[in-house]
């Protein structure tokens, strides 16, 4: 019995490279299906998107792993993943235009505080989806913002008309300091005495 148990766990039932091969092909299927699916599917701006991003997961798994459910399998393709991943990151942050290929560009959606509604149908955004993440960084209405992008990401990034409480009070303390420090330097000048 424990020799059956440990066998089940460690003995790996597919040969190694297919361990290894696997996940790497299922790793390029990935990348180059949510490349062509778009931002969107990265940003799950809605709960379909993220129904299809968790069941892809549990999908590919199979794919993966093959007949082999033992501890070893599991190890040797979770390994075979990082290290996949580990060396397409360090490969792309090295060659730029390949990397902008891979990931695509940032996609503006307000400019100006127009929308662009041509490049939320492209991005296939609605102009709800689009209000949900603006309230989502703070902005109470659309009508705040002054510029919109969606990164490659997915992350969408706002700009406001004005600027942030915390902007607007930075720049008050930093007019009271060099009204302060004029004071300071005309009060120096009336108490300095007189040169002999």
């Amino acid at each position: 019995m424990h020799s059956k148990v440990w066998t089940d766990m460690f003995v790996l039932a597919l040969p190694v490279a297919e361990k290894i091969l696997r996940p790497i092909v299922v790793y390029f299927f990935l990348v180059i299906g949510l490349r062509l699916a778009g931002k969107r599917e990265l940003a799950q701006l809605n709960p379909f998107d993220l129904v299809v991003l968790l069941t892809l997961s549990n999908t590919v798994q199979n794919a993966i792993i093959g007949d082999d459910n033992s501890v070893t399998g599991g190890i040797v393709g979770a390994a075979t993943l990082l290290l996949v991943n580990y060396l397409v990151v360090r490969f792309l942050f090295r060659h730029e235009k390949l990397d902008r290929l891979v990931e695509g560009e940032a996609t503006v959606l307000i400019e100006h505080g127009r929308i662009l509604k041509d490049k939320l149908a492209k991005e296939v955004l609605s102009l709800e989806e689009l209000e949900a993440a603006a309230h989502k960084q703070g902005f109470g209405d659309l009508g705040d913002v002054d510029h919109a992008t969606l990164d490659p990401s997915g992350t969408i990034s706002f700009t406001g008309k004005r600027p942030a409480p915390e902007e607007a009070r930075h720049q008050e303390v930093l007019e009271r300091l060099d009204h302060l420090t004029r004071d300071i330097a005309t009060l120096r000048l009336r108490v300095a005495p007189p040169a002999s």
